[in-house]
């Protein structure tokens, strides 16, 4: 009916299956997707898309040496506000300080979303929380679950780290504002076959424990429809006190850790600037950049 013959067919479900989608055959009658399938394309994402989110720019890759990275390049050849880089992979993940980030083929999603913000330097740690935010909203749409922030980047679920965010910029000297910013997030959607690296075996977890039909697809769809709104509203009372409520570190104490070591303290509040402030044993308060300042809960 369809004017199509079999042997095209073939040659097209040849090219999804190295494609990496599982397809099922039945002879004599022809092929189906899987009900599992759980491969991340731009179309897939799209179809999750709502609200502004429809307009962003997505760029898929399978692998890549670093979201941030391949966004910068395309930042500064002039690419607009809301284009996106997206990946499953990174060989060259780095997450704050300079650390590396795990990122394995097939287990995770990493995006890097370009932003230009009409903010301060100072604020930055805003679109890092504001993200924060984003996320646990992403994570609890597709797990069910109640999801956390431990102060500043770092998202929890069931009490494992399952997202990192690292926010970088360029900056315009003369008016002392961002010229542009690139927001990237990675967030473990499964487990890796053989289980997370020793040296973060302890505290890495994913969303999900099982395969789960266009998981990453939709992982990404959701973090972006929560984080453009709040994005509009950046540093809004609003904001601040969803991520405020979300932290668990708030009561505890915690190593402050900076290049003069770690120094125990009381985690007392978040400020409006999401600053965290902090009470050591002499009494003394101080109000912590993420810029400046590490922290470990005891």
């Amino acid at each position: 009916r369809l004017g199509v013959s079999r042997n095209a067919v073939w040659k097209a479900i040849k090219a999804l299956q190295a494609d990496g989608y599982p397809i099922q055959a039945v002879p004599n009658r022809g092929y189906c997707l899987a009900a599992s399938s759980d491969v991340l394309s731009e179309s897939g994402i799209r179809q999750y898309l709502s609200g502004e989110a429809r307009e962003l720019i997505l760029h898929v890759y399978d692998s890549v040496d670093s979201t941030n990275a391949v966004l910068k390049s395309l930042a500064n050849a002039g690419a607009p506000e809301g284009t996106v880089v997206i990946a499953t992979e990174q060989t060259g993940g780095r997450g704050r300080k300079g650390r590396s980030f795990y990122s394995p083929q097939g287990t995770g999603v990493y995006v890097s979303l370009l932003l230009k913000p009409k903010i301060a330097p100072d604020d930055a740690t805003l679109i890092t929380t504001t993200a924060a935010v984003a996320v646990c909203g992403a994570v609890e749409a597709l797990s069910g679950e109640a999801a956390s922030i431990k102060w500043v980047n770092d998202v929890f679920l069931r009490g494992k780290k399952v997202c990192g965010i690292l926010t970088e910029g360029a900056f315009d000297m003369e008016s002392g504002q961002f010229d542009y910013a690139i927001l990237g997030t990675g967030i473990n959607i499964y487990k890796p076959g053989g289980g997370f690296p020793a040296e973060i075996r302890e505290v890495a977890g994913s969303v999900l424990d099982s395969p789960a039909p266009d998981a990453k697809n939709r992982a990404i769809a959701e973090y972006l429809n929560h984080f453009l709104p709040l994005y509009r509203s950046l540093g809004s009372a609003e904001t601040n006190a969803e991520y405020k409520k979300r932290s668990f570190v708030l009561g505890k104490m915690v190593n402050v850790l900076s290049g003069n070591g770690a120094t125990p303290a009381r985690a007392l509040d978040i400020d409006e600037r999401c600053r965290l402030v902090v009470e050591y044993a002499d009494s003394r308060r101080e109000a912590l950049s993420s810029g400046e300042i590490s922290v470990r809960v005891l």
